[in-house]
């Protein structure tokens, strides 16, 4: 076996011939060689019996405890292919809410539900009711420091976060706000990383989608009915994404 420190011998530190300056990088890419990997993103535990998963968020929340909604889709799934859990499935999606809005109710609609998982989806309105009227927006540090805060909330509450980012606003190759919405996007994985949640990337499974589907560019009408809001095959494919997060 190689000797080291478990059989209580002491290894000679390692020379580096040639120039003095260069072993203190050798050494760096030593240390760098034999330092365990860290996942680029957070994953969930398994699911257990008894877990009760709040899904918080604006109208596309709201709609989604309709029959054909995504959380209806996630809650029938989660009952077909884990009946023996038990997992309890509570929408708390209000028409119109941003950021700044979850922060005020999460208390009340979110952490007296005492739930074991909450996926928190927001971004749309926190950018497209400032199209016109910025003021009417999320600025940008508010919508990070809010996201960060709601997240500590939840996990100092005991409950699991899986972060998702908005998704589209207009289903074109090239929409007004894509811009916008991408650096809204991007915050959204910042926190979830920093904050060591699991990320389900909407907006990335939405543009991959479209670029696949929309052959003839349409504004509207392959994953929503109105730019926004989720039609039949746009709520599967929410669904599915989040499933593929929470249920793998």
């Amino acid at each position: 076996s190689r000797p080291g420190a478990d059989d209580g011998r002491v290894l000679p530190a390692p020379s580096f011939p040639g120039n003095p300056m260069r072993r203190p990088l050798a050494l760096l890419l030593l240390a760098a060689a034999a330092a365990p990997l860290i996942a680029a993103d957070a994953e969930l535990p398994p699911l257990k019996k008894g877990d009760r998963i709040v899904f918080l968020g604006d109208s596309i929340t709201q709609a989604g405890v309709g029959s054909k909604g995504y959380v209806t889709l996630v809650k029938n799934q989660l009952a077909e292919k884990h009946k023996d859990l038990e997992i309890e499935v509570i929408g708390a999606g209000i028409s119109g809410n941003k950021v700044p809005d979850l922060q005020r109710r999460l208390d009340k609609d979110v952490l007296a539900r005492k739930p074991t998982l909450v996926v928190i989806y927001i971004g749309i309105n926190d950018v497209w009711h400032g199209e016109k009227d910025p003021a009417r927006g999320t600025p940008k540090d508010k919508f990070e420091g809010g996201l960060k805060e709601i997240v500590k909330k939840i996990q100092d509450g005991g409950a699991r976060v899986v972060l998702c980012t908005p998704t589209v606003i207009g289903e074109k190759k090239e929409n007004k706000l894509d811009p916008l919405l991408d650096e809204y996007a991007d915050l959204s994985r910042g926190v979830a990383k920093e904050t060591g949640s699991p990320l389900c990337d909407l907006r990335k499974a939405f543009r991959d989608h479209l670029a696949k589907t929309n052959a003839d560019d349409k504004e509207k009408g392959v994953l929503t009915y109105d730019r926004v809001h989720l039609n039949e095959a746009g709520n599967k494919l929410v669904a599915d994404t989040v499933l593929g997060v929470i249920a793998k």
